[in-house]
Protein backbone atom coordinates (compact mmCIF):
# COMPACT_ATOMS: atom_id res chain seq x y z
CA UNK A 1 0.00 0.00 0.00
CA UNK A 2 1.34 3.38 -0.97
CA UNK A 3 2.10 6.10 1.51
CA UNK A 4 -0.61 8.30 -0.05
CA UNK A 5 -3.32 5.68 0.58
CA UNK A 6 -2.13 5.15 4.15
CA UNK A 7 -2.26 8.90 4.79
CA UNK A 8 -5.77 9.15 3.27
CA UNK A 9 -7.11 6.29 5.41
CA UNK A 10 -5.60 7.84 8.52
CA UNK A 11 -7.17 11.21 7.73
CA UNK A 12 -10.62 9.66 7.20
CA UNK A 13 -10.33 7.72 10.45
CA UNK A 14 -9.44 10.85 12.40
CA UNK A 15 -12.32 12.79 10.79
CA UNK A 16 -14.80 10.05 11.69
CA UNK A 17 -13.57 9.97 15.29
CA UNK A 18 -13.77 13.75 15.54
CA UNK A 19 -17.33 13.73 14.17
CA UNK A 20 -18.35 11.04 16.66
CA UNK A 21 -16.85 13.05 19.50
CA UNK A 22 -18.87 16.13 18.46
CA UNK A 23 -22.19 14.20 18.48
CA UNK A 24 -24.06 13.79 21.77
CA UNK A 25 -24.84 10.27 22.88
CA UNK A 26 -28.60 9.68 22.78
CA UNK A 27 -28.88 6.16 24.18
CA UNK A 28 -31.35 6.21 27.08
CA UNK A 29 -32.26 9.86 26.48
CA UNK A 30 -35.57 10.99 28.01
CA UNK A 31 -37.25 13.73 25.96
CA UNK A 32 -40.20 15.86 27.12
CA UNK A 33 -42.33 16.65 24.07
CA UNK A 34 -45.31 19.08 24.13
CA UNK A 35 -48.02 18.59 21.51
CA UNK A 36 -51.13 20.50 20.56
CA UNK A 37 -54.35 19.69 18.77
CA UNK A 38 -57.47 21.60 17.88
CA UNK A 39 -60.77 21.08 16.12
CA UNK A 40 -63.17 23.73 14.81
CA UNK A 41 -66.93 23.31 14.59
CA UNK A 42 -69.85 25.65 13.76
CA UNK A 43 -71.65 26.91 16.84
CA UNK A 44 -74.94 25.13 17.47
CA UNK A 45 -76.15 26.80 20.67
CA UNK A 46 -76.93 30.33 21.75
CA UNK A 47 -77.67 32.04 25.06
CA UNK A 48 -79.83 35.11 24.52
CA UNK A 49 -80.43 37.60 27.33
CA UNK A 50 -83.58 39.74 27.32
CA UNK A 51 -84.52 42.42 29.81
CA UNK A 52 -87.19 44.93 30.70
CA UNK A 53 -86.87 48.11 32.74
CA UNK A 54 -89.56 50.48 34.00
CA UNK A 55 -89.39 53.73 35.95
CA UNK A 56 -92.16 55.25 38.03
CA UNK A 57 -92.71 57.42 41.09
CA UNK A 58 -94.59 54.49 42.57
CA UNK A 59 -92.28 51.53 43.18
CA UNK A 60 -95.15 49.06 43.14
CA UNK A 61 -96.41 50.39 39.81
CA UNK A 62 -92.98 50.04 38.19
CA UNK A 63 -92.56 46.52 39.57
CA UNK A 64 -96.04 45.55 38.42
CA UNK A 65 -95.34 46.61 34.83
CA UNK A 66 -92.00 44.77 34.83
CA UNK A 67 -93.60 41.60 36.17
CA UNK A 68 -96.42 41.75 33.65
CA UNK A 69 -94.18 42.38 30.63
CA UNK A 70 -91.65 39.75 31.67
CA UNK A 71 -94.48 37.24 31.98
CA UNK A 72 -95.69 38.14 28.49
CA UNK A 73 -92.16 37.89 27.07
CA UNK A 74 -91.61 34.52 28.74
CA UNK A 75 -94.84 33.19 27.27
CA UNK A 76 -93.73 34.32 23.80
CA UNK A 77 -90.41 32.49 24.15
CA UNK A 78 -92.13 29.29 25.24
CA UNK A 79 -94.59 29.54 22.36
CA UNK A 80 -91.92 30.24 19.72
CA UNK A 81 -89.32 27.79 21.07
CA UNK A 82 -90.87 25.15 23.37
CA UNK A 83 -87.53 23.35 23.89
CA UNK A 84 -85.63 26.44 25.02
CA UNK A 85 -84.27 26.52 28.57
CA UNK A 86 -85.29 29.67 30.46
CA UNK A 87 -83.63 31.16 33.51
CA UNK A 88 -84.12 34.40 35.45
CA UNK A 89 -80.65 35.89 35.92
CA UNK A 90 -81.36 39.21 37.62
CA UNK A 91 -84.01 41.42 39.20
CA UNK A 92 -83.21 44.88 40.54
CA UNK A 93 -84.93 47.84 42.18
CA UNK A 94 -83.11 51.18 42.49
CA UNK A 95 -84.21 54.56 43.82
CA UNK A 96 -83.98 57.56 41.51
CA UNK A 97 -82.91 60.85 43.08
CA UNK A 98 -83.30 64.32 41.56
CA UNK A 99 -80.27 65.92 39.99
CA UNK A 100 -78.46 68.28 42.32
CA UNK A 101 -76.82 71.44 40.97
CA UNK A 102 -73.18 71.91 42.05
CA UNK A 103 -72.43 74.52 44.68
CA UNK A 104 -70.61 77.72 43.66
CA UNK A 105 -67.63 76.80 45.83
CA UNK A 106 -67.26 73.47 44.02
CA UNK A 107 -68.20 71.37 47.02
CA UNK A 108 -70.63 68.49 46.34
CA UNK A 109 -74.22 69.00 47.32
CA UNK A 110 -75.68 66.48 49.76
CA UNK A 111 -77.98 63.98 48.05
CA UNK A 112 -81.66 64.30 48.93
CA UNK A 113 -82.80 61.57 51.28
CA UNK A 114 -86.14 61.09 49.54
CA UNK A 115 -86.13 59.50 46.04
CA UNK A 116 -88.34 60.96 43.33
CA UNK A 117 -88.90 57.63 41.62
CA UNK A 118 -87.90 53.99 41.26
CA UNK A 119 -86.26 52.01 38.49
CA UNK A 120 -87.15 48.33 38.34
CA UNK A 121 -85.83 45.74 35.89
CA UNK A 122 -85.50 42.03 35.24
CA UNK A 123 -83.32 39.80 33.02
CA UNK A 124 -84.29 36.57 31.29
CA UNK A 125 -81.74 34.11 29.90
CA UNK A 126 -82.84 31.87 27.02
CA UNK A 127 -80.66 28.92 26.00
CA UNK A 128 -81.53 27.14 22.76
CA UNK A 129 -80.08 25.05 19.95
CA UNK A 130 -82.81 26.06 17.51
CA UNK A 131 -80.67 28.62 15.67
CA UNK A 132 -82.84 28.52 12.55
CA UNK A 133 -85.77 29.90 14.54
CA UNK A 134 -83.69 32.40 16.55
CA UNK A 135 -84.42 35.52 14.41
CA UNK A 136 -88.17 34.83 14.41
CA UNK A 137 -88.27 34.17 18.14
CA UNK A 138 -86.15 37.24 18.93
CA UNK A 139 -88.31 39.55 16.83
CA UNK A 140 -91.43 38.26 18.57
CA UNK A 141 -89.95 38.77 22.04
CA UNK A 142 -88.66 42.25 21.16
CA UNK A 143 -92.25 43.46 20.93
CA UNK A 144 -92.24 43.32 24.73
CA UNK A 145 -88.66 42.91 25.95
CA UNK A 146 -85.30 44.30 24.86
CA UNK A 147 -82.42 42.11 23.68
CA UNK A 148 -79.39 42.60 25.94
CA UNK A 149 -76.88 40.19 24.37
CA UNK A 150 -76.16 36.96 22.49
CA UNK A 151 -73.50 34.38 23.26
CA UNK A 152 -72.99 31.66 20.64
CA UNK A 153 -71.17 28.45 21.47
CA UNK A 154 -71.23 24.67 21.32
CA UNK A 155 -73.82 22.51 23.00
CA UNK A 156 -72.58 19.96 25.57
CA UNK A 157 -73.51 17.12 23.21
CA UNK A 158 -71.39 18.54 20.38
CA UNK A 159 -68.48 19.21 22.73
CA UNK A 160 -68.48 15.58 23.86
CA UNK A 161 -68.53 14.36 20.25
CA UNK A 162 -65.53 16.55 19.40
CA UNK A 163 -63.42 15.15 22.24
CA UNK A 164 -62.39 12.11 20.17
CA UNK A 165 -61.29 14.34 17.30
CA UNK A 166 -59.24 16.51 19.65
CA UNK A 167 -57.51 13.46 21.10
CA UNK A 168 -56.65 12.12 17.65
CA UNK A 169 -55.36 15.49 16.41
CA UNK A 170 -53.22 16.01 19.51
CA UNK A 171 -51.71 12.52 19.42
CA UNK A 172 -50.95 12.93 15.72
CA UNK A 173 -49.08 16.16 16.47
CA UNK A 174 -47.08 14.34 19.17
CA UNK A 175 -45.99 11.68 16.67
CA UNK A 176 -44.96 14.34 14.16
CA UNK A 177 -42.83 16.12 16.76
CA UNK A 178 -41.21 12.93 18.02
CA UNK A 179 -40.39 11.99 14.42
CA UNK A 180 -38.69 15.35 13.87
CA UNK A 181 -36.73 15.02 17.12
CA UNK A 182 -35.63 11.49 16.26
CA UNK A 183 -34.45 12.66 12.85
CA UNK A 184 -32.45 15.48 14.42
CA UNK A 185 -30.84 13.00 16.82
CA UNK A 186 -30.02 10.57 14.04
CA UNK A 187 -32.34 7.98 15.54
CA UNK A 188 -35.27 5.96 14.22
CA UNK A 189 -38.87 6.31 15.38
CA UNK A 190 -38.88 2.61 16.25
CA UNK A 191 -36.22 3.35 18.87
CA UNK A 192 -38.50 5.77 20.75
CA UNK A 193 -40.75 4.50 23.53
CA UNK A 194 -43.48 6.60 25.16
CA UNK A 195 -43.21 6.44 28.94
CA UNK A 196 -45.93 8.91 29.95
CA UNK A 197 -48.78 10.79 28.27
CA UNK A 198 -50.22 13.75 30.16
CA UNK A 199 -53.39 15.10 28.55
CA UNK A 200 -54.48 18.54 29.63
CA UNK A 201 -57.60 19.55 27.72
CA UNK A 202 -58.72 23.18 27.62
CA UNK A 203 -61.86 24.87 26.09
CA UNK A 204 -62.65 28.69 26.30
CA UNK A 205 -66.54 29.88 26.61
CA UNK A 206 -66.67 33.07 28.30
CA UNK A 207 -70.01 33.98 28.83
CA UNK A 208 -70.84 37.50 28.11
CA UNK A 209 -71.27 39.49 31.29
CA UNK A 210 -74.28 41.75 31.51
CA UNK A 211 -73.72 45.43 32.03
CA UNK A 212 -74.46 46.81 35.48
CA UNK A 213 -78.17 47.58 35.85
CA UNK A 214 -77.35 51.12 36.98
CA UNK A 215 -75.94 51.80 33.50
CA UNK A 216 -78.81 50.29 31.55
CA UNK A 217 -81.25 52.48 29.68
CA UNK A 218 -84.10 50.47 28.24
CA UNK A 219 -86.07 51.75 25.31
CA UNK A 220 -89.76 51.84 26.08
CA UNK A 221 -91.27 48.59 24.85
CA UNK A 222 -94.10 48.91 22.39
CA UNK A 223 -96.31 46.13 21.09
CA UNK A 224 -95.39 46.86 17.48
CA UNK A 225 -94.06 44.54 14.82
CA UNK A 226 -90.28 44.16 14.89
CA UNK A 227 -88.29 43.15 11.82
CA UNK A 228 -86.40 39.90 12.25
CA UNK A 229 -82.72 40.51 13.10
CA UNK A 230 -79.85 38.76 11.31
CA UNK A 231 -77.44 36.64 13.33
CA UNK A 232 -74.20 34.87 12.38
CA UNK A 233 -73.49 32.05 14.88
CA UNK A 234 -69.82 31.72 13.85
CA UNK A 235 -67.70 28.80 15.03
CA UNK A 236 -65.74 27.64 18.05
CA UNK A 237 -62.25 26.11 18.18
CA UNK A 238 -61.58 23.57 20.92
CA UNK A 239 -57.94 23.04 21.87
CA UNK A 240 -56.06 20.34 23.73
CA UNK A 241 -52.53 20.15 25.10
CA UNK A 242 -50.50 16.98 25.56
CA UNK A 243 -47.10 16.46 27.16
CA UNK A 244 -45.33 13.20 26.38
CA UNK A 245 -42.24 11.68 27.97
CA UNK A 246 -40.38 9.76 25.27
CA UNK A 247 -37.33 7.61 25.95
CA UNK A 248 -34.88 6.52 23.27
CA UNK A 249 -33.39 3.05 23.57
Amino acid sequence: MSLKKIALIAALTLATQASAQNTLATAGALVIVPAYGEVTHPNDQVVATFFIEEQDKDKAAAASRVNQKMKQGTEIVRREDPKAILKTVGYYTYPVYPEVAPRPDGQPQPRPLVPTGWRVGQYLEVKTTNLANLPKMTAAVQKILALNGLNFGLSPETTRKLDDQRLIATYKNLNERVSAIASAMGRKMSEAVIETLDYEGSGNYAGQQDAAPMLMRAAKAEAADVAEPSFEPGETTLQMRLVGKVKFK
